[in-house]
């Protein structure tokens, strides 16, 4: 029996291979998998030509996942550096990575990635079209625009940001409300700009249906771009975004009709008091359709930090609803993160979708911390490096400052409540003094 796309399987009642090694990971059953990817609360982004892949699903129900975004730049060249990058993320566990290139020979470290990385690859065809055609913005024409979504398909790409939310309509909209930092989305200020310079409509809404029959050949998740997301908090939850994701719903209903995955994307600045209601929001507009946010950061003010920001939005969007953290780095709003920066972003947002599935009551989430807390009890070392969230981390910090007594810290010393209790509880001396 066949089909085009992992939700076509799945509404057939097929169990795909790329579906039972979710099942096995996640440790849920594969009849009630099934089912979830057929209604469309989880995907599977896996598109036919990515040979090397890992799959992974994404969606409530499951693990949360991290997405690492990297790539070239007109200021930074350096595509063995980039794959650096790539290869640090996929040993440090991240599930996905985006290739955001902006400049230089874009479809080389896009096949590159293709061919040799096992992470879920994503892309944003909208940057790859002006470094492809490199011409004036306004000359790009409507079929310029599908061909790059077809050369990305074509290429392994297992997902796509498409910015088709922001139609006319929205861009009217955005231009009366006069938002406090306008359009932040560098994919949705281009499609805008686009659309002020040539008078048209944005090309990726009015021609959605060329780009899902792509994406159904190919089996291309689509991860709806949210242009209008809130590039403050002042601007949070304001008519522009919310108008998008009406449209983000009402394109999902389409693509599933086609039976092609679909995942949302999410703010973006807000507030702390906003998310549980915005991802609430988004469930019900978007009939539970997965949610992929970056962060939310949740004030403006932490340039040097915004992994932190970023990470205390995104366990509480994760608790209440999304299944996608995008990462953020310390360098972002500043410049191209290095190695290390990637190496924060990552743990920050592994922190955050950790804590998030312990709320959820994700299977294993909290059993990890069981161990760990065990390990500590013991006061086992080796034990408690190897089930670090960053291993090389915990070892080297103790390393750095080596206690005189092998069964304390340099902070507690002999004084060490576990140590005394454990040897207390034991029958032992308590030798504090000693």
């Amino acid at each position: 029996m066949g089909y085009t796309t992992q939700m076509d399987a799945a509404r057939q009642g097929i169990i795909t291979p790329e579906l039972s090694k979710v099942a096995e990971d996640e440790r849920i059953d594969r009849e009630r998998l099934r089912s979830l990817v057929a209604e469309g609360k989880v995907c599977i982004p896996a598109n036919k030509n990515h040979r090397s892949l890992k799959p992974c699903g994404i969606g409530n129900a499951l693990r949360t996942k991290i997405n690492v975004n990297l790539g070239t730049s007109r200021d930074c060249m350096d595509m063995d550096a980039e794959m650096e990058k790539v290869r640090e993320a996929v040993e440090m566990g991240a599930e996905s990575i985006m290739d955001l290139s902006s400049y230089g020979k874009t479809e080389i470290f896009r096949r590159k990635l293709t061919a040799e990385c096992s992470a879920v690859i994503g892309t944003v065809p909208i940057y790859d079209a002006v470094v492809y055609y490199h011409k004036a913005l306004k000359k790009i024409t409507s079929d310029e625009w599908i061909d790059i979504v077809k050369m990305h398909a074509e290429d392994g790409v297992d997902f796509m940001t498409i910015h088709c939310g922001i139609n006319r309509s929205t861009a009217e909209r955005v231009k009366a409300a006069k938002r406090h930092t306008n359009i932040v989305s560098r994919g949705g200020s281009i499609i805008f700009a686009w659309m002020m310079l040539t008078g048209q409509e944005n090309p990726f809404y009015e021609r959605f249906d060329e780009i899902l029959d792509i994406c159904q050949k190919y089996d291309v998740t689509l991860s709806l771009g949210d242009a209008c997301r809130p590039g403050s908090i002042a601007d949070a939850g304001d008519i522009p975004q919310i108008e998008e994701l009406v449209t983000l719903g009402e394109l999902t209903e389409r693509a599933w009709k086609k039976n092609v995955q679909v995942m949302i994307e999410g703010p973006g600045h807000m507030p702390l008091n906003q998310i549980k209601a915005n991802m609430e929001i988004e469930q019900s507009v978007c009939k539970g359709a997965p949610f992929y946010v970056l962060g939310p950061l949740v004030t403006d003010v932490a340039p040097g930090y915004d992994h932190i920001t970023a990470a205390i939005g995104g366990a509480i969007a994760a608790t209440y609803g999304a299944s996608f953290l995008c990462y953020v780095t310390p360098a972002e709003h500043l410049r191209l993160p290095t190695v290390d920066d990637v190496r924060e972003g990552i743990i920050a947002s592994k922190i955050a979708a950790h804590a998030a599935d312990i709320a959820k009551g994700i299977p294993g989430a909290a059993e990890w911390d069981w161990k760990m807390s065990e390990a500590r009890r013991e006061l086992d070392w080796e034990s408690q490096f190897r089930l670090a969230m960053d291993p090389e981390k915990a070892r080297r910090y103790r390393a750095e400052s080596t206690p005189e007594h092998d069964d304390t810290c340099t902070m507690c010393g002999k004084m060490c409540a576990v140590r005394n209790m454990n040897k207390i509880l034991r029958g032992e001396n308590v030798d504090i003094m000693d």
